[in-house]
């Protein structure tokens, strides 16, 4: 599989384009989650023509309809940013992205809680950048985030998790023919999906099974929609331990009671909050290549994302 693609504030990765000239350099995205991405690094402010330095700029108004204002001289640039951000989110759909990483509190690329000044010169953390607004509103399905957000470890998990979900996707889609496609796919994901949406879990798990009933393009752009708003929901202690047992129910025949014994245990600690998820996840794994377990050996869940991104033991 190739490397996602991911759209990023240029300033992110080391570039020097911001109003004062400098950058936001963060160096899990570059250096860490860099090693698996290839970035596409836009950068509002700069593409749409302004200079580096350049005066700061900030919301006005209400959340409603943002003015984006100078800071100091008061030149509204709100219709110059958003008639070039209307333009490039359209060349954006020729980039395949997986998702992307907005820089925090920015007017330009905010993608939530970016200060706006009312008339009486007061912030409120209500705004929305001007690009960011435009590229979501064009995009609604697509993963999106911001770098400080990103540092909290479940959002992180969740953001790449669903990244790299879409790639699976848009690959079996592609490269793939006939409905057994699908369900191949479907099968893989189906604990994945669980440890999110139940509720998704079931609907999809219908769409599956009634495929027959309508077109292929429509079929499988209805299963898009649901499984991007399935990742898309958090999943929880509660929802992971579903799915850790229900897996558990494959090995009754093979686990000694010692083994079922110490990994009821681990589960446990885990719901408990004693240990991170990747505990009873590579217990289980080791379990599934011990015991040639082939149905589990072919679920995303247990290697949803590389592993040496650590993104599961945190959370």
């Amino acid at each position: 599989m190739e490397k996602i693609r991911l759209g990023i504030s240029s300033c992110l990765l080391g570039e020097n384009v911001r109003y004062d000239g400098g950058h936001k350099l963060d160096r899990f995205i570059k250096d860490t989650l860099g090693q698996y991405v290839e970035y596409v690094a836009v950068c509002p402010e700069v593409e749409c023509g302004l200079d580096i330095p350049r005066e700061s700029m900030r919301l006005e108004g209400g959340p409603e309809a943002p003015r984006l204002v100078t800071t100091r001289s008061k030149i509204d640039l709100t219709l110059r940013m958003m008639r070039w951000a209307q333009k490039r989110v359209v060349d954006l759909e020729k980039e395949d992205l997986c998702g992307f990483i907005f820089k925090s509190d920015s007017p330009s690329s905010g993608m939530e809680r970016v200060k706006i000044y009312d008339e009486n010169k007061m912030p409120v953390k209500k705004g929305v950048g001007i690009f960011a607004g435009i590229f979501m509103k064009h995009f609604p399905l697509l993963p999106v985030e911001d770098e400080g957000r990103l540092h909290d470890p479940a959002l992180r998990e969740n953001f790449i998790e669903r990244a790299f979900a879409l790639r699976r996707w848009r690959e079996s889609r592609k490269e793939k023919g006939g409905k057994e496609a699908l369900i191949d796919f479907h099968t893989s994901h189906k604990f994945l999906i669980l440890a999110h949406s139940p509720r998704h879990y079931q609907l999809m798990g219908k769409l599956v099974a009634n495929q027959r009933s309508m077109p292929r393009e429509e079929l499988l752009d209805k299963y898009q929609v649901l499984l991007l708003e399935s990742l898309a929901l958090k999943g929880t202690p509660q929802k992971h331990v579903n799915v850790l047992q229900h897996m558990l129910g494959y090995f009754k025949k093979q686990l000694t009671a010692d083994e079922k014994t110490e990994l009821l245990e681990i589960i446990g600690d885990y719901q408990r909050g004693y240990i991170p998820l990747i505990v009873p996840v590579s217990l289980l794994r080791h379990y599934v290549r011990k015991y040639e377990q082939s149905y589990l050996q072919r679920q995303v869940y247990l290697n949803p994302h590389p592993v040496e991104l650590k993104l599961r033991n945190h959370v």
